[in-house]
């Protein structure tokens, strides 16, 4: 178990790995829920799980051993640096010019770490600037040997790290004065680090600030000095920010009777993930309606077919091949925007979300590859997904990786609704409840089934448009399934 934070204790609410199975680095191998918050402990290491140390309900604490696994090596043994061994090697405050007794205002690493190189390890602070130090060499961190708050000068220990090292490494890294510290580790003045009525902060706030798109000077910090910590950011967007006041706490009870009912795991985990989705993502909505005749007689006309193969032939299926095939002619609507905020990513596989209403709140499990699989495999593999969704045994992995969502509430009713987009995708399409109506073809009016679409999409990646071409070739898709 890693570091995670002030919790100790804490559950374990779902194993995502078994035995015999197969992890990559920073898969997610166990979950954890604390009183505040779910959590996923991701895998350290590479290779084949050898066995399970605990299990859903037990309580687990910072150290305590998850399971153990047969590493995967990462390089031929022939082709590892001569006398690269592994050893202990302790990292010193590097060459920090001429300041004496320098602060230690942040400790960004924990026993038990994996290390790369150059991350920062401690955040000090002099009189003049604040400055980061990095790692001189790759590992796992073993022993804290500073403090925040405490004063230090050049060559004193900062950690000490388990690490594959060279002889050169290792030489260099043991000098009080490296050298590579020395050019990495450079002083980086900032008004933001002064104490002159100018708020206070670290490198590595500023660089999370920067990241989250936050302006420090609306956060108040709680630390040192009132110095801004990465904790300050975290509540002050849980708050939605300064510009959006916090709700008022009112006593419902006042005015008659109530009861309390908690929110799901789920419910909570959707709360964050759709507040941060609308706060940070600038939505439109193009509405259209769909002319679904002749899709709805052919999904009639196979139904016993599908049926007899184990499986229920719904308009969903059609949809999601309908998406696809829309998707590969405007393949903007299959990227992800970078987190630089300057390229988009854009996809060459065809995995689509499915939003699932379950007793537990709304999850979204992903088909992948729709475009390589008939209809039939994916009536099937919807109805198995589905039905593990509503049992609430979907892995986080059967959750990740789409490139498009379909919210549908075509089997409950109403004509539009405006979704919300399942970030990182750019798009999402809500699906309505279908109607018999009008519409007027080659001088008369004809009884047609019309399907509402509701597309939100990411104004910052899609014009306005690129989106209505979207919805209307969707619909030119969904009238002639057939070709599909």
């Amino acid at each position: 178990m890693p570091d995670i934070g002030n919790f100790s204790q804490v559950a374990v609410i779902e194993i995502n790995v078994a035995p015999g199975d197969t992890v990559r680095i920073d898969d997610p191998l166990i979950t954890l829920e604390s009183d505040k918050a779910a959590m996923e402990i991701p895998s350290t290491a590479g290779g084949k799980i050898e066995s399970i140390k605990l299990k859903v309900g037990d309580k687990v604490s910072k150290g305590d051993l998850i399971l153990t696994l047969v590493e995967e090596a990462t390089e031929p043994a022939a082709t590892k640096p001569a006398m690269a061994e592994e050893k202990l090697i302790t990292i010193n405050v590097p060459d920090i010019g001429n300041a004496k007794d320098v602060a230690v205002i942040e400790v960004n690493v924990a026993v038990g770490d994996t290390l790369a190189l150059e991350a920062p390890i401690v955040t000090l602070e002099s009189e003049k600037a604040s400055m980061e130090v990095p790692a001189t060499v790759a590992g796992v961190v073993t022993k804290i040997l500073t403090k925040i708050g405490a004063k230090v000068n050049v060559g004193d220990p900062l950690v000490e790290v388990r690490g594959q090292v060279t002889q050169k490494t290792a030489t260099a890294t043991n000098k009080p004065t490296s050298t590579t510290s020395a050019q990495t580790a450079t002083n980086r003045p900032t008004s933001a680090s002064v104490n002159n009525g100018v708020l206070l902060s670290s490198p590595a706030v500023r660089r999370l600030a920067r990241e989250l798109d936050v302006e420090l000077q609306k956060i108040k910090g709680t630390g040192e000095k009132g110095r801004i910590t990465k904790e300050d950011i975290k509540k002050y967007l849980q708050s939605g920010g300064s510009a959006i006041p916090a709700m008022p706490v009112i006593d419902f009870s006042q005015w008659g009777k109530v009861s309390t009912q908690p929110l799901s795991r789920i419910q909570k985990l959707s709360a964050g993930f759709l507040h941060r989705n609308w706060l940070n993502i600038p939505h439109v909505t193009q509405f259209d309606s769909a002319d679904i005749t002749n899709m709805e007689a052919f999904r009639k006309a196979n139904k016993d077919k599908v049926e007899k193969a184990g499986a229920k032939l719904t308009p969903l299926v059609f949809m999601m091949k309908a998406v696809v095939a829309a998707l590969k002619k405007f393949p903007t609507f299959n990227s992800s925007l970078a987190a630089d905020g300057e390229n988009l990513v854009i996809k060459q596989y065809y995995h689509i979300g499915v939003a699932v209403d379950t007793p537990n709140g709304l999850v979204v499990p992903v088909i992948r590859d729709v475009d390589k699989k008939d209809i039939l495999e994916l009536a099937k593999e919807l109805a198995s997904l589905s039905a593990l969704a509503r049992e609430g045994k979907l892995t986080a992995a059967q959750m990740q990786g789409s490139c498009f969502s379909i919210s549908s509430l075509g089997g409950i009713g109403g004509t539009a609704f405006t979704p919300i987009i399942n970030a990182p995708d750019v798009a999402i399409l809500g699906v309505s409840k279908s109607q018999m109506q009008p519409v007027y073809v080659d001088g008369q009016f004809v009884p047609r089934l019309m399907l509402p679409l509701s597309l939100s999409y990411d104004h910052r990646v899609i014009d306005g448009a690129v989106a209505a071409r979207f919805i209307v070739s969707l619909g030119e898709f969904l009238q002639n399934v057939e070709k599909l």
